[in-house]
C-alpha cells in the first residue's frame, strides 16, 4: 500500500508543478517584457532630464545676459550720477561693478566722477544692469566670481600668503619708539 500511496503522491506533486508551471511561465514574460519596458523608460527619462537641464542653463545664461540693444544704448543717457545711482540701487560696490563690467575699480570711479564715459559696449553692460534686480545681479556676480576663480586658482593662494605675510609683521607703536630712543 505504501507504494500506491507515494507514487499518487508523487503524481499529484507532478501535476501541480505542470500547473504552476503552465500559469507561471506567462506571467515571468509579461515581468521580463515590464522590465525592459522600465528600462527602456528609465533611460528615456534621463535623456529628458539631461536635455531639460540643459535647457534650463541656456535660459539661465540668457536671462543674466548683460547686454543691450544697440537702440537702448543710444537712447541711454548714463551720467556719472546716474551710474552711481545704479550701483547703489543694485547695491554693489565698486569693485562688485567693475567685475561685471569687466573693467578696472579706477575705471568706475572715473566714471562715477564724470572725468571719463564708458565706452559702447561697457555702456552696454551697464543698461543691461538696470533690467536686473539685485538677487540676479548677485547670482551674476557669483558665477563670474566663480568663472574667475576655475581660471586662475592660484590667485586665492597668492592672496593668502600675502595676508599671513601682513599679520606676521610687528606695528611699532609711538610709545615703544620713544622708549627706543631712549
Amino acid at each position: 500500500m505504501g507504494k500506491v500511496e507515494s507514487s499518487i503522491k508523487w503524481e499529484i506533486l507532478r501535476l501541480a508543478r505542470r500547473e504552476v508551471r503552465g500559469v507561471f511561465l506567462p506571467l515571468r514574460r509579461e515581468v521580463r517584457a515590464m522590465r525592459l519596458r522600465l528600462s527602456g523608460l528609465s533611460k528615456n527619462f534621463a535623456l529628458v532630464d539631461r536635455v531639460a537641464k540643459e535647457k534650463l542653463r541656456e535660459d539661465e545664461s540668457k536671462k543674466f545676459q548683460l547686454e543691450a540693444s544697440t537702440e537702448e544704448v543710444k537712447v541711454s543717457r548714463l551720467t556719472p550720477a546716474r551710474i552711481r545711482h545704479l550701483r547703489e540701487k543694485l547695491g554693489l560696490s565698486q569693485r562688485e561693478l567693475a567685475v561685471l563690467a569687466g573693467v578696472t575699480i579706477g575705471a568706475i570711479g572715473l566714471w562715477e566722477k564724470g572725468k571719463f564715459r564708458p565706452a559702447t559696449n561697457k555702456k552696454a553692460i551697464l543698461v543691461g544692469l538696470r533690467k536686473l534686480g539685485k538677487r540676479d545681479v548677485k547670482k551674476l556676480l557669483a558665477t563670474k566670481a566663480g568663472e574667475a576663480a576655475k581660471a586662475n586658482p592660484q590667485a586665492r593662494k597668492v592672496k593668502a600668503v600675502k595676508a599671513k605675510g601682513r599679520a606676521r609683521k610687528p606695528v611699532m607703536r609711538k610709545a615703544s619708539r620713544a622708549r627706543r630712543k631712549a
